[in-house]
C-alpha cells in the first residue's frame, strides 16, 4: 500500500508537483540572460526568490491561488556563487542561473524588512545548520503539513520560524483555495481521489511573498 502511494505521489509531481499561482495583474519580474554575484550585488543571505513555473499542468494550481508565483526558495551565496535551496525532488540547492531558467528568466526576490537586525551572522549560521536538516528530503507532492516531506513554500517558511519566529505569510486550509473551476477539481480528484484533505493546512508561495514582513528587492 505504501508503495502505491509512493507512486501515487511521483505521478502526481510530474503531474501536479507545483504549487503555482497566477492572475492579470502587475508583477514584478526581472528578465535577465545571465546572472553572477557581480551582476547581483543587492542580494543577501536568506533573500527569498519567486518565479512562476510554465509548465501547463499547472494551470489547475493557478486557478486555485489567484498569484503569480508557483515556486520559492532561498538564496544563499558560497565562494562568489548565487544558489537557491528549494523543495523539489530532493530538497538541494540549484545554481541561480539554472534556477531561474526555469521560467525564461523572470523571477521576483523579497527580503525583511528589518533584515540588517534580524538576520544577524550568528542567525544566518543557525539558519544554515537548521536548513541541513531538511537537505535530501523527499518532496512532498501531497502538501501535507508534516517533516516527514516537504514541499517548497514549506520548507521556506519552517527555516524562518524555527530561527526567527516570524511566520512568513498566515496559513490556510485548503477548502479556502478556488476550489470552484472544473479543472481545479478534476486536478483534486486525480491527485487525492474521493479523499480530499479539506482542513489540510497549507502555505503557499503567494502567501509568502504577500506578506508584510517582507520587502521588494530591486
Amino acid at each position: 500500500m505504501k508503495r502505491i502511494k509512493l507512486l501515487a505521489g511521483f505521478l502526481v509531481v510530474m503531474l501536479f508537483g507545483c504549487f503555482v499561482v497566477y492572475k492579470a495583474t502587475s508583477m514584478a519580474v526581472i528578465p535577465i540572460k545571465k546572472a553572477t554575484s557581480l551582476q547581483h550585488p543587492v542580494f543577501h543571505d536568506g533573500d527569498i526568490v519567486f518565479q512562476s513555473n510554465i509548465s501547463p499542468q499547472c494551470k489547475a494550481i493557478e486557478m486555485a491561488t489567484h498569484s503569480p508565483y508557483s515556486h520559492c526558495g532561498m538564496l544563499y551565496n558560497i565562494e562568489g556563487k548565487w544558489m537557491v535551496y528549494e523543495a523539489v525532488q530532493p530538497v538541494s540547492s540549484t545554481t541561480f542561473e539554472e534556477w531561474i531558467a526555469r521560467s525564461n528568466g523572470k523571477y521576483a526576490v523579497k527580503r525583511l524588512k528589518n533584515a540588517a537586525t534580524v538576520l544577524t551572522p550568528e542567525v544566518m549560521k543557525n539558519m544554515h545548520r537548521v536548513a541541513l536538516q531538511y537537505n535530501g528530503k523527499d518532496y512532498d507532492a501531497y502538501f501535507e503539513w508534516s517533516n516527514d516531506r516537504i514541499y517548497c513554500s514549506e520548507l521556506v517558511w519552517k527555516i524562518y520560524k524555527e530561527l526567527t519566529g516570524l511566520e512568513l505569510g498566515t496559513l490556510q486550509r485548503l477548502e479556502e483555495f478556488d476550489l470552484s473551476s472544473p479543472l481545479v477539481k478534476k486536478e483534486l480528484e486525480r491527485r487525492y481521489g474521493k479523499n480530499i484533505p479539506f482542513k489540510e493546512l497549507v502555505i503557499s508561495p503567494a502567501r509568502i511573498y504577500e506578506c508584510n514582513l517582507l520587502e521588494d528587492v530591486k
